[in-house]
């Protein structure tokens, strides 16, 4: 259950910036609160970016070797899979 606390955290706050978002997009608000805000977004858009760097590091994928058995190995970026079939 521990991963299911991480994951509802990360969709909170990922919900708290679109909400924060929807406020700074609003001309009504006041500058005052509009500067608090984006203050708060930025920390929490840095949170965010850190978590999915660590997970994008954690996330290993089993692969077949030439002989046909599984073997785990990093995930790779889309970009470097790209970069690699030019």
């Amino acid at each position: 259950m521990v991963k299911k606390e991480k994951t509802a955290g990360f969709e909170e706050k990922l919900g708290k910036l679109e909400e924060i978002v929807g406020k700074l997009e609003d001309e009504s608000t006041p500058i005052e609160e509009s500067l608090s805000l984006f203050e708060e977004g930025v920390v929490i858009s840095k949170e965010l970016s850190e978590k999915l760097e660590e997970i994008r590091r954690k996330i290993e994928v089993l692969k077949k070797d030439a002989e046909g058995k599984l073997k785990l190995s990093k995930f790779e970026d889309e970009e470097e899979n790209e970069d690699r079939l030019k």
